[in-house]
């Protein structure tokens, strides 16, 4: 049976594109903030988000231990945007793991680990993937892979190495260096 036309588009509904505007924004605004990307042996805030319809990611991925986010301090992402960024800020320097976002805003206390797209036999069959590219470490590979499974509406990083922030949907990827973040407002491009 066809449920084709059944099914929500997550991807262009409006209040899903307002949660992936504050979530780029909050990712954009911590890494323009971060002002030793140049220095040598210096790694700056990195963070995995995960954009997720469905009660749980338990198919497809494992707790990071007492990697958490802190819940009680801030538990949506567009509701109370400045307390989301400075959360994420903190939990970006301190924290590893995924971090896991409803469709609803509501942000999963426990952060993750998604399995390997290839290896796990839950996954969609016969997904199609962008290539990984060479600036790509473990975080951006594994939010390329988890960007095409069915119930991943999107996978964001912020690069612990450069400060890039990338966008992952359906197995593909936009990607924003730290010169080419935040537009026609980022002062530092020089216009």
């Amino acid at each position: 049976m066809d449920y084709g036309d059944l099914r929500i588009d997550y991807e262009s509904h409006s209040n899903v594109r307002e949660l992936l505007d504050c979530l780029v924004f909050a990712l954009e605004g911590i890494s323009l903030e971060f002002e030793k990307w140049d220095t040598r042996h210096v790694k700056g805030p990195g963070l995995y988000v995960a954009v997720v319809t469905g009660p749980t990611v338990a198919e497809f991925a494992d707790p990071m231990g007492n990697n958490q986010w802190p819940v009680g301090r801030c538990r949506t992402v567009c509701d109370g945007l400045d307390d989301f960024y400075e959360t994420a800020r903190d939990v970006a320097r301190t924290r590893d793991g995924a971090v896991v976002v409803s469709v609803d805003d509501v942000i999963q206390r426990q952060m993750v680990r998604f399995r390997d797209l290839k290896s796990d036999h839950s996954g969609p069959r016969n997904a199609e993937i962008a290539d990984y590219e060479d600036w790509m470490g473990a975080r951006h590979m594994s939010a390329l892979d988890t960007s095409a499974r069915p119930n991943v509406v999107s996978t964001l990083t912020l690069s612990e190495e450069t400060g890039r922030v990338t966008v992952f949907q359906r197995g593909t990827f936009e990607t924003y260096t730290r010169a080419e973040l935040g537009g026609d407002w980022n002062a530092r491009t020089g216009q």
